[in-house]
C-alpha cells in the first residue's frame, strides 16, 4: 500500500539520533514556546507533568533515544520511527507492542498553524507526555489489541473512539476542564477554543456509547469534544463488552453532523 506524503521523514543514524537542521530546530523552537504559554491551565496534570518527565525544551527537536529512555522506565512504551504517514494495520501493531509511531519531520514555517500529516511536534508534543501515565498508556496498548482484532466495519467506529479520547479527549478536574488529547494540545488555536469557546459541545463520555454514535471531520475546529472524569473511565471501556457496545451503536445510528457535510470527507 503506497501512502503519498508531502514530506519526507529523516532516518535516524546507527544510535537512533537524526541530524535536524538549524531551520528545523528553530521551527520546533518557536513551536514549543508558543504552545507551552497556552497549555498552561488548559492541559491537564497529567500532560503538563509528562513534559517535565521527559525533559522537552525549546533549544532542540528531542531525540528518539532521550525520549525512549524515559518512557521506558516510566511505563514500558518507546517511540518508534516511521514515514509520515504508515498503514492502519502498521499502526495498531506498533501501537499494541506499546511502540508509538513518530514521523521523525518537523513541519515547515508557513504550516506552523496548521498539518494535516502528523509530525514530530504533534507527535512528540502533543502525545508521548500522556503515555508517561500509566493508566493512560495502557489503555492505548489494550485499544490497539481490540483494534487489530476487529472488522473493517467496527474499526469505523473504533477510529471515532480514538478521535474523541486520544486526540480530541477532555477531561473534568478539581481545576476545571482540562485537555489530554494530542490533536489539541499541539494546537495554539484548538486549545484555547476547546475549553473556553462557547461554541462547541462538550458531552460527557459515559461508558462512549455516544463518542461510536459520532461523526467528524478532521480538517475543522471540533464542534463536539467529549468529557472524561478520569482516565480510569476510558480504560474500563477496555475491559468489558467493547465490541457489544459498538454493535449497540450501530443499531442505534449515528447522531446528525454538526458540521457542513458537502465535499467533505466524514468519519
Amino acid at each position: 500500500m503506497t501512502i503519498l506524503c508531502k514530506y519526507t521523514a529523516k532516518i535516524p543514524d546507527a544510535n537512533g539520533f537524526v541530524n535536524y537542521t538549524p531551520d528545523e530546530n528553530q521551527v520546533w523552537h518557536d513551536l514549543f514556546v508558543r504552545q507551552q504559554a497556552v497549555v498552561v491551565n488548559r492541559g491537564s496534570d497529567e500532560f503538563i507533568h509528562g513534559i517535565q518527565l521527559l525533559n522537552m525544551a525549546a533549544d532542540h527537536i528531542p531525540q528518539l533515544p532521550e525520549m525512549n529512555d524515559i518512557l521506558k522506565h516510566k511505563t514500558g512504551w518507546q517511540v518508534e520511527p516511521v514515514p509520515a504517514l504508515i498503514p492502519n494495520e502498521l499502526f495498531f501493531e506498533l501501537l499494541a507492542n506499546k511502540k508509538f509511531p513518530a514521523a521523525t519531520f518537523i513541519r515547515h514555517r508557513d504550516e506552523l498553524d496548521y498539518l494535516q500529516e502528523p509530525d514530530i511536534f504533534h507527535e512528540f508534543f502533543g502525545h508521548c507526555p500522556m503515555l508517561t501515565d500509566q493508566i493512560y498508556a495502557d489503555f492505548t496498548e489494550s485499544y490497539a489489541k481490540k483494534t487489530l482484532t476487529a472488522s473493517d466495519a467496527d474499526r469505523a467506529y473504533l477510529g471515532r473512539l480514538y478521535w474523541f479520547t486520544i486526540e480530541f479527549g477532555l477531561i473534568n478536574t478539581l481545576k476545571g476542564l482540562r485537555i489530554y488529547g494530542g490533536g489539541i494540545l499541539s494546537s495554539k488555536a484548538e486549545t484555547i477554543y476547546a475549553v473556553e469557546s462557547p461554541l462547541p459541545q462538550r458531552r460527557p463520555f459515559g461508558n462512549g456509547l455516544d463518542a461510536l454514535r459520532t461523526p467528524y471531520r478532521i480538517d475543522i475546529m471540533q464542534p463536539i469534544y467529549y468529557v472524561i472524569e478520569n482516565y480510569r473511565d476510558l480504560y474500563d471501556v477496555m475491559q468489558k463488552d467493547l465490541f457489544g457496545l459498538i454493535h449497540q451503536a450501530q443499531d442505534l445510528g449515528d447522531f446528525e453532523p454538526q458540521f457542513d457535510t458537502e465535499g467533505a470527507k466524514t468519519y
